[in-house]
C-alpha cells in the first residue's frame, strides 16, 4: 500500500530585479535556511552584508502574506526555502584611456522566500562527513629477554657497525661557512 503524502502549507514571498549579485545574496540567504522567522530576523538584523536588508525585506513580507491570506501566526513559522535566482544583467559601458570602453556589468537577482509551520519536515541542511579515524592500536609489552640474549644482540650490532664504517666511497669534509658580511660594512672599508 502506497503511503499518502500529506500537503504541507506554505507561503512564499519574492521580490524580482533586486539590485544586488546572486552570489551575494546566496551567502546571506545560507543562515536563515532552516531557522524559525524569529531566530532569521535576528540572524538579519545583525548580518552586515547589505544582501541581510533586502533578504529581510521578504521575509517580513512572506511573513505578512502568511498572517494575512492564511491565518498563520507569524512566530509560528519556520523557513522552509530561501532562493537567490540571478536576474538579467544590465550592461553599462565606462570610457578608458586611448579611446577604450570598459564594460561594466550590473548584476540583478530575484530572491523568493518559502515558510511553513513548525510541525512540517524543515530542510535539513546537509552533514558534513567526517572521516572515520583509525582506533589506535594497543603498544606490545616488551617480552622479557634474557641477559645471555640481550649480550648476542648487542654484540651482533657492534659487528655491523664496523661495515657501515668501510665503505669505499671515500668521505669529504664540509668547511664551515663564514657569515656574510652587510654591504654596508663592506662600502666603509
Amino acid at each position: 500500500m502506497a503511503a499518502t503524502r500529506t500537503e504541507t502549507q506554505t507561503v512564499r514571498a519574492q521580490a524580482k530585479w533586486v539590485r544586488m549579485s546572486a552570489r551575494k545574496g546566496r551567502v546571506v540567504a545560507e543562515h536563515i535556511r532552516g531557522r524559525s522567522v524569529p531566530e532569521a530576523r535576528a540572524v538579519l538584523a545583525f548580518t552586515q552584508r547589505a544582501a541581510a536588508r533586502e533578504i529581510e525585506k521578504v521575509l517580513s513580507s512572506a511573513v505578512a502574506n502568511a498572517e494575512a491570506n492564511n491565518g498563520l501566526v507569524g512566530d509560528d513559522l519556520v523557513v522552509y526555502t530561501v532562493v537567490v535566482d540571478e536576474g538579467p544583467t544590465l550592461k553599462r559601458w565606462k570610457a578608458r584611456a586611448r579611446g577604450r570602453v570598459a564594460r561594466i556589468k550590473k548584476r540583478t537577482c530575484h530572491v523568493t522566500v518559502t515558510l511553513t509551520p513548525i510541525e512540517a519536515p524543515v530542510a535539513a541542511r546537509p552533514k558534513k562527513v567526517e572521516p572515520k579515524k583509525a582506533a589506535p592500536k594497543p603498544k606490545a609489552e616488551p617480552t622479557p629477554v634474557s641477559e645471555t640474549e640481550a649480550s648476542e644482540t648487542q654484540e651482533s650490532a657492534a659487528a655491523e657497525e664496523p661495515k657501515a664504517e668501510t665503505t669505499s666511497e671515500p668521505k669529504t669534509e664540509k668547511k664551515p661557512r663564514t657569515p656574510r658580511r652587510k654591504k654596508t660594512e663592506e662600502a666603509d672599508s
